[in-house]
């Protein structure tokens, strides 16, 4: 499993969720959020107004994620208010997955060297969509 932030502006970097973890809130928050993808979240907006939109998966939905995301004064769309299946407002799930998939769809022999192949894909297909 991975996540990745996409914005009209950028993308981050790929985070790997390690095999074996335990994808609850706290590790939501300290592995991905923390470590991962806010601090370049950060440097690509800098002293933009930015939002953080998820999907539905329960580490996100959890009240200890939503209590972390205000503390930190992170803007946040509510799971409440998130549109259900849309295509357009979630493109990674979509339309990168989908083409992600298919550049790096075959056989590797470690992890290791499927973990490359997705960073390299994901630059050149993050690329094609700005």
């Amino acid at each position: 499993m991975l996540s990745v932030g996409v914005s009209r502006m950028s993308k981050t970097r790929v985070v790997f969720i390690d095999s074996g973890a335990k994808f609850n809130s706290s590790y939501y928050c300290n592995i991905v959020l923390e470590k991962g993808l806010l601090p370049d979240i950060r440097a690509i907006c800098r002293h933009y107004r930015w939002t953080l939109q998820q999907d539905g998966a329960p580490a996100h939905t959890f009240r200890t994620t939503m209590d972390y995301l205000n503390k930190e004064h992170i803007k946040f769309i509510e799971p409440h208010m998130w549109p259900p299946n849309s295509p357009v407002i979630n493109p990674v799930d979509y339309t990168i997955s989908g083409a992600l998939q298919q550049r790096v769809y075959h056989q590797f022999k470690t992890v290791e060297e499927l973990q490359r192949a997705i960073v390299t894909e994901q630059q050149k297909t993050l690329t094609a969509f700005y």
